[in-house]
C-alpha cells in the first residue's frame, strides 16, 4: 500500500535575510565537490563494470 506524501505549506527556503557572499560561495564549492564525487565515483563504477564483463 502506497503512503500518501505529506505536502508542505512553505512559501520560502532558508532565513528572511539575503545570502551573503561566504554562503554563496560556500554553498557553490559544496555543489562543486559533490559533482566531482560524483564524476569520480561514475568513473570507478565504470572500470569495475568493464573489468567483471572482460572477465566473465
Amino acid at each position: 500500500m502506497k503512503h500518501k506524501s505529506k505536502e508542505l505549506d512553505v512559501d520560502f527556503i532558508g532565513g528572511e535575510n539575503p545570502m551573503t557572499k561566504e554562503e554563496e560561495k560556500a554553498i557553490s564549492e559544496f555543489i562543486k565537490a559533490q559533482k566531482l564525487h560524483s564524476a569520480k565515483k561514475q568513473i570507478r563504477n565504470n572500470k569495475t563494470s568493464r573489468q567483471s564483463k572482460s572477465i566473465a
